[in-house]
Formats: C-alpha cells, sequence, structure tokens
C-alpha cells in the first residue's frame, strides 16, 4: 500500500506505540485511520482523507506505526512464548552483561550459551521423566497403576525394551515442538533481513541485523543435536545399568562424542558467530543434528530388540544422575557469569569514576541523577536473572514429574503401594523454589513497608511543589497524587527482591544433589531444624500447586495479553522486552521482532525524507527504544531531516540499568548527534516505567548537566492541575504511562521540534 502525494515541506509526526497495544485510532487521537503501507502484522496508518482535522499540531501530517502483532498475533504464537520463557528470559541474560573485558568476552559468552544449552537439556530430561522413569519403567510393570487406564493397559505385560522405545518417542517429539515453534514465526521475518544502511560502533545499532545470521540455525542445530543425543544417553543408561552389552556401549559413546561435539562448539564463539553462511561450522553443526537424529532411531532399535534381559527396580537407571550432573553444570554456570559479572561492574565504575574526573558536565550531578544508573542490577543483572530463569526451569520441569507422579499414584490403595514417585531431586527443586517464593514474598512485605516512609514523603514534597495553591477542596486528589507517585517509585525498590529471590535460588540449587545420596528434604529439614518432616512434605506440595498455578497464569496472561489493552499494559512488558533482543544464547527462544521493525521504520523514514518530508519520530515507552535502534541505523542524509520525541522512554530508567553495554550515556548521546540535538523527552514523575534521559530538573530550573543534553527532558506535572477545569465537573485525570496524545503539552512538544525541523538550513537535495 501507498500513500498518496503531500506537499515536499511537510513534517511528518510517524507515531510509535509502546507495549499498550494500541489501536492505529488511539495512536493518531483520531476516529478514522487507514493503512497506507506494511500488512496487518505491523503497518502505517494515517487519518482518513475527507474527515476534519486530519493534520496534528503546527499541521503536522499523522502517522501511526502499529507494530503489536509482531511479537503476539494470534493466539498460537501467544502461547508458544508462554512455553519458551525460560528459554526467552535465558537469551536476555547475555545482552545484560556489563562490555567484556577483551580476555574475558570469550569465556562469559560461553558461560552463557552453556547455560542456555543445560536449559534444552533439561527440558529433555524432564520430558524423559516424566515418560520413561514415571510411565514405561514405574507404571506399566504396575498393576494398581495400569487399573482402570486402558490408555496405558494394552502396554502391560509387554517387554521393557519395546515400551521404553514407544514412550521415548514423547521426549522426542517435545524436542521437535519447542524446535519448531521457536523457528516458525520467524518465517514472517524472513522478508525483512536487512541489509541496511550504516550502523553506528554500538551493538544496539545492529539490534535487527543480527537475529537472521547463520548463528541462530547453527545454535539451533546443536541444540537439537544435544536435545536428541541427552534421550539417547538416558535410554543407553537404563539399558546398560540393567545389563550391557556390546551396541549399547558402543552407541553410549558414539552419543556422548555427540553431545561433547556439541558442548565444544557452542563454546568456540569464534565460529558459531561467524557471519559467512554455507561455511564449514555450518555443516558440522548440520551434521551433528543429522547425525542425532539417526542415532536416535538406532538407539531406538537397539533398545527395542536388544535380548539382554532388564533388571526393572527402583527408578529408571542413571537418570538421578543425569539430572545431578546437569544441576552441577548450571551451578558452575551461573558462578562464572556471577564472577564475570561483578568483574565488568567494578571496571564500569572505575570507568564512572575517570569520565566524572575529566568532564564536568557530568560530574555535577544530584543524588536524584546517579538514582537510575545505580542499583543492585546495574551490571549484575545478567547473573541475576540467569539464576532465576534457571531456578524458574528446574521448578517448572520438577513440578511436571512431581504432578505426574502423584496423578500416577492415586489408585494405589495403600502407601506399600506407592512405588511411582518422582526423584528426591525433583523434590529438593520444589523445595528450593518454594523456599524463594516466600522469602521474596517477605522481602516484599519488608521492602513496601520500609520503603513507604521514604517514598510518601517525596511525594508529598512533589505534589507541594507542583500545587502550591491547591485549595482545600482538592485534597482527595493531592492524596491520589501523592500515591500514584510513591508507587511510580517503587520500581527501582523491586530491583532488590529481584536479588533475593535469584541469591535463594542460587545458593539452593546445589541442594538438589542431596538426592544423589538419598537425602530427602523433609529429613534434612527435620535434622536441622526441627520442623517436621510432614510439615516440609506439605511446603513442597503447596510449592508444586504454587508452580502450576503460576503456569496457568502464565498461558491466561499469554491469551489476554494481547486481547485486552489495560492487562497487555502490564504483562506485555515482559515479551516485549524478551523478544526485543536477537537469539544471541537461546535459539529456541521466539524470533526478534526488531529484525522485522527495525528496518520496516528505517525503510519508511527513508522514503519520506526522499520525498522532501521532515520526519518527527514520536515513541511512546517501549516505541522510544525501537526509533532509538532505527535512528542509530540511519545514514546521516536521513537524520538530517529527523526529530525525536519520546515520553515515557525506559531508555534510562530500565535499559541503561538492566543492558549496560548497549544502552548507556555514550549511545544516548550518540541518538542525539544524530538528529542534531532535536530530541525532546517528555516525563512525569507518576510513571513507574519512562523516565527522564539526561537531567531531572524541573522547568524553570537549570539542567543538571551542561550543553545539548541538557536541553533534552522536559518534565510534566502530572496531572496538569487538580481542580476541575471550567466547564468541567471533575479534575483532570493521573496520565502516569499513559501516552497521554490529547495532553496540550504534548502537542506543544511537537510544534516545537515541527519548527525546529522547518527552521533548519537547507540541503542542496532541498534547492536543486
Amino acid at each position: 500500500m501507498t500513500d498518496g502525494p503531500v506537499t515536499s515541506d511537510d513534517v511528518v509526526e510517524l507515531r510509535v506505540h509502546g507495549v499498550s497495544g494500541a489501536g492505529a485510532e488511539q495512536v493518531l487521537d483520531r476516529p478514522h485511520s487507514h493503512q497506507v503501507a506494511g500488512d496487518r502484522n505491523g503497518g502505517f496508518y494515517r487519518p482518513r482523507p475527507g474527515y476534519p482535522d486530519t493534520n496534528g499540531p503546527a499541521e503536522v501530517t499523522l502517522e501511526a506505526y502499529r507494530w503489536s502483532d509482531l511479537p503476539s498475533g494470534t493466539t498460537v504464537r501467544t502461547l508458544s512464548l508462554v512455553f519458551l520463557l525460560p528459554f526467552m528470559l535465558c537469551n536476555i541474560v547475555i545482552w545484560m552483561l556489563p562490555a567484556p573485558h577483551r580476555r574475558s568476552g570469550a569465556g562469559i559468552k560461553a558461560a552463557c550459551r552453556l547455560l542456555a544449552l543445560t536449559l534444552t537439556i533439561l527440558y529433555v530430561l524432564a520430558a524423559t521423566g516424566v515418560a520413561l522413569d514415571l510411565i514405561a519403567w514405574r507404571c506399566l510393570p504396575n498393576p494398581y497403576c495400569l487399573e482402570g487406564r486402558p490408555w496405558l493397559s494394552w502396554l502391560g505385560g509387554r517387554p521393557t525394551g519395546v515400551t521404553l522405545a514407544v514412550f521415548a518417542l514423547l521426549p522426542a517429539a517435545a524436542l521437535v515442538v519447542v524446535w519448531r515453534l521457536g523457528a516458525r514465526p520467524a518465517r514472517s521475518f524472513d522478508a525483512f533481513q536487512a541489509s541496511l544502511t550504516e550502523s553506528g560502533p554500538h551493538q544496539l545499532s545492529a539490534v535487527a541485523q543480527w537475529d537472521s545470521a547463520p548463528v541462530v540455525q547453527r545454535l539451533r542445530s546443536l541444540h537439537v543435536a544435544a536435545g536428541f543425543a541427552t534421550l539417547c544417553i538416558a535410554l543407553l543408561g537404563a539399558r546398560i545399568g540393567s545389563g550391557p552389552s556390546v551396541v549399547s556401549i558402543a552407541l553410549a559413546v558414539v552419543a556422548g562424542a555427540v553431545l561433547f561435539a556439541c558442548v565444544a562448539l557452542v563454546c568456540a564463539h569464534h565460529l558459531i558467530d561467524t557471519p559467512v553462511a554455507h561455511s564449514l561450522v555450518d555443516r558440522l553443526a548440520g551434521g551433528l543434528r543429522t547425525l542425532a537424529c539417526a542415532l536416535t532411531a538406532l538407539v531406538l532399535i537397539a533398545v527395542t530388540v536388544d535380548p539382554t534381559p532388564w533388571q526393572a527396580a527402583g527408578g529408571l537407571p542413571g537418570y538421578d544422575k543425569m539430572l545431578s550432573l546437569v544441576i552441577i553444570s548450571q551451578t558452575l554456570m551461573l558462578f562464572v557469569i556471577g564472577t564475570m559479572a561483578l568483574l565488568g561492574r567494578r571496571r564500569l565504575r572505575r570507568a564512572a569514576r575517570r569520565s566524572d574526573g575529566l568532564d564536568d558536565a557530568r560530574r555535577h550531578t544530584d543524588e536524584a541523577r546517579r538514582g537510575f544508573d545505580a542499583g543492585p542490577l546495574q551490571g549484575l543483572g545478567a547473573p541475576i536473572i540467569a539464576a532465576a530463569t534457571t531456578g524458574l526451569a528446574g521448578a517448572i520441569s520438577a513440578d511436571l514429574i512431581y504432578r505426574i507422579a502423584d496423578l500416577l499414584n492415586r489408585r494405589a490403595s495403600a502407601d506399600s503401594e506407592q512405588d511411582i514417585g518422582p526423584p528426591l531431586g525433583c523434590k529438593w527443586a520444589l523445595f528450593v523454589f518454594l523456599v524463594a517464593a516466600v522469602t521474596t514474598l517477605i522481602g516484599a512485605v519488608v521492602v513496601t513497608l520500609t520503603s513507604h516512609g521514604g517514598r510518601m514523603r517525596a511525594a508529598r514534597d512533589t505534589v507541594a511543589r507542583d500545587y502550591p495553591d491547591a485549595p482545600p477542596t482538592a485534597r482527595y486528589q493531592l492524596h491520589q497524587v501523592e500515591r500514584t507517585i510513591a508507587r511510580a517509585r517503587f520500581t527501582e525498590r523491586a530491583e532488590s527482591l529481584a536479588v533475593v529471590y535469584a541469591g535463594v535460588v542460587g545458593v539452593g540449587m546445589p541442594t538438589s544433589l542431596l538426592g544423589m545420596i538419598g537425602v530427602a528434604p523433609g529429613t534434612a529439614v527435620e535434622r536441622v531444624t526441627g520442623i517436621p518432616d510432614a510439615a516440609t512434605t506439605f511446603g513442597i506440595q503447596v510449592g508444586s500447586f504454587l508452580i502450576a498455578a503460576v503456569g496457568v497464569a502464565l498461558v491466561i496472561g499469554g491469551i489476554f495479553a494481547y486481547r485486552t489493552a489495560e492487562f497487555r499494559r502490564y504483562v506485555g512488558v515482559l515479551w516485549d522486552l524478551g523478544t526485543f533482543w536477537p537469539r544471541a544464547a537461546h535459539p529456541f527462544a521466539p524470533p526478534c521482532y526488531a529484525e522485522r521493525a527495525v528496518p520496516e521504520l528505517s525503510r519508511r523514514i527513508t522514503y519520506l525524507t526522499e520525498q522532501g518530508h521532515g520526519v518527527l519520530l514520536s515513541g511512546h515507552s517501549h516505541g522510544s527504544v525501537l526509533l532509538a535502534a532505527t535512528v542509530l541505523q540511519l545514514p546521516p542524509e536521513v537524520c538530517s531531516r529527523l526529530a525525536l520525541l519520546t515520553y515515557g522512554s525506559p531508555l534510562r530508567r530500565l535499559y541503561a540499568r538492566l543492558f549496560p553495554a548497549h544502552v548507556n550515556e555514550d549511545v544516548l548521546r550518540e541518538v542525539g548527534d544524530r538528529v542534531n540535538w532535536r530530541w525532546v523527552n517528555l516525563w512525569r514523575d507518576t510513571d513507574s516505567i519512562g523516565g527522564w534521559i539526561f537531567s531531572p530538573h524541573r522547568q524553570g530550573e537549570q539542567p543538571l548537566i551542561s550543553g545539548p543534553p541538557g536541553t533534552v527532558d522536559r518534565r510534566l506535572r502530572d496531572p496538569w492541575d487538580v481542580v476541575p477545569a471550567p466547564g468541567d465537573s471533575v479534575p483532570p485525570s493521573i496520565i502516569g504511562h499513559w501516552p497521554g496524545e490529547s495532553d496540550a503539552r504534548l502537542a506543544a512538544a511537537v510544534a516545537d521540534l515541527a519548527g525546529r525541523l522547518r527552521a533548519r538550513p537547507p540541503e542542496p537535495s532541498d534547492t536543486a
């Protein structure tokens, strides 16, 4: 679709929404719109001609880019985001690392990718534990388990090798499902693979040029190969544990070699990250995947026809040890990531101190300015999110096994007949999750109560300065504003809760190894604390149901987050933040939607400037992040016709804290330089997500940073008044993080930037 002709001196305001998923009419603040470019997943809209008031402030031409269906859209794609959540969070970890040292960069990247690989292996082991350990190995030989279950009883009495081979198809199918889920949505982005314009020196500038690179295909092949090799080792471990044969030992050696080769290649980042397609490493990765698939078929046949008798007693031989080895590996990776991140945080602080010593403009800042940049997550987000993700994946896997075991045990008539139980390692994982959840909940109560007074005092001070002449009748509205500002200030306090949860999980993960020596959580807790075994068992049950409730909530939230704007405002931020970053660690994560959004924005902006228009880029919330990445990819001749308006922007408040190597002071300054500092950022104290970019000064006060960056931020009083306007019966609403398209102060900023664009010196192309 193309738009009609417009005058060459026109200014186009291109609005990009945030995670609220607003419709085109809401973004444009006009009742009727029509699409001028793009498709139903991501498209450009303008007010429909023929209706009054189709232009914006200062007579700019309004246009909106709607991208909300790129990371979601259909129910199938939304559900895939839910089920791939641990993989998505693990993928974020590698982007949260501080800028690595030249010597440590390779090691920490290898640790992140190895951690991602262990999540795939854990996923396969969880499915293996249900299908092979619980059902094929423990349930089928048990008549009490088969009673009343015709869907299982038809396999009762079959040879053990046959039942293991049949049920091994379930974890194989589970692996294929996540393999396809991680790849299928990316097909809609294929037409947007970017060979774009020039990029800046910062990695944020290449965010949309990376996800389609061959590295994702290589990692996917290696993860598939490792998953199938894990399944083979589990089957062959059971075979060898019951009675080894030459064939089973030989196949186990091959499977171990495949898994070792996958680990080695994942660590060889200089090979994996090669930008050249169809290279030797592509053939190696593809060959390992093919070999693993063929090996799985051979193992299934070998297990089926092997005449060696099976000794079906206890759990699946070797399964507990495999689970424990994965947990040990994850603990080691978390230790490496945490150590490297601590070193990187120290380098960050040393660099900041050196910068402060050299640059007076950056040194003369108050506590508020440093408040957004300092905090528990500054430079330590990677190990915190890595520990939380690993704990979540382990808890979900353990709960799956625990719930299925409980289901299979329900037909037992006596405790002595309940032979189907989860491995003790799963019980420890559930126990750690319960302790982490309870500790975090207690921490949330403590942080809320201890910070409430300080947050309310700061809020009252802000309100007193904003509304010095408020009448007594506005007391209720003033109190509402104070509460909103206090809640918005809790965002920084919430970081400590993530630290608490991750710390408990990280410390508690090794306790799963106690299951290897036969120590149950209840027994250990009773010996150490005196709490009865039954109480711990009850707590584990509660933790299991809690995890199940979280899973159901994720499914429901994943569906309704893209069907209800209010719900998406709170839930959708997780998906949109997680799928913004390219898949540098886990290839089964949902695809990076910026792979389409940023090139599409770049092409549209370039087209508009080639038509002679100035373009005012207007981004709300996460839309400002998309625009920053876009600006960093545009050539100078296009940037010379641009202005930038951001509001509710999380660039500094969230992204600079969580992703310090990719969004930092230098990156933000380059964005300003590229648009010749035609940049205005609007922020409110009532906003819990967005904030200032360079300086948190009030209107009329001196900026806390000198030069052009000091002119960027403009604080908006919210609400603009606490008494009803003439002719109205209620006071203005609190906007908070909502965009507020009808706010007159937003229109004034648009008019200001449009005037600057029209006043820019003419270029040769304008006068030719």
